[in-house]
């Protein structure tokens, strides 16, 4: 795999754990925010963002179900499960030449296995980000996107200034 892409996913770990911890620390309750005029939850959000279907699509190694968090020991499982659904995806793009097939309802559908990569790493930040604003929607600064793009995942690294 390239280094590009290796970093990519990388971030995709570093920046979703981040997130997890950022919820784990706040009050049970606020798992059951949402935006204006959205009924999705932040406890629905975060399951979706973790769910296993990309990295299923792309190892076969199975699609395990995952719940819709209620309190910070489920986040906090939550986030292990995901954890190990970002290491089958950066394994899966060191082989992302190919398409991958799966029926769904009574259709076949065909995706290339580089978009299913990308898809994945663009879902989680679109979900992280969606988190964060609701979170703002009520007043709350827990998740700082700025403190979880690409500059600070480098500093983490060591590899910032």
């Amino acid at each position: 795999m390239d280094v590009v892409t290796d970093r990519l996913f990388r971030h995709l770990n570093w920046a979703n754990s981040y997130v997890f911890d950022a919820i784990a620390n706040q009050p049970d309750e606020y798992l059951k925010l949402t935006a204006p005029n959205d009924l999705w939850t932040v406890a629905e959000i975060l399951e979706h963002l973790t769910a296993s279907r990309y990295a299923d699509l792309l190892d076969q190694a199975g699609d395990i179900p995952t719940q819709v968090p209620n309190n910070k020991s489920e986040v906090l499982a939550l986030k292990q499960l995901s954890a190990t659904f970002d290491a089958r995806l950066r394994e899966s793009a060191k082989h992302p030449i190919g398409f991958v097939e799966f029926q769904r309802d009574d259709r076949t559908i065909r995706r290339n296995r580089e978009t299913i990569l990308t898809q994945a790493i663009h879902h989680a930040t679109e979900h992280r980000a969606q988190i964060a604003g609701i979170f703002a929607n009520h007043n709350l600064k827990i998740i700082d996107l700025d403190e979880i793009d690409l500059w600070g995942f480098a500093n983490y690294e060591g590899l910032g200034d």
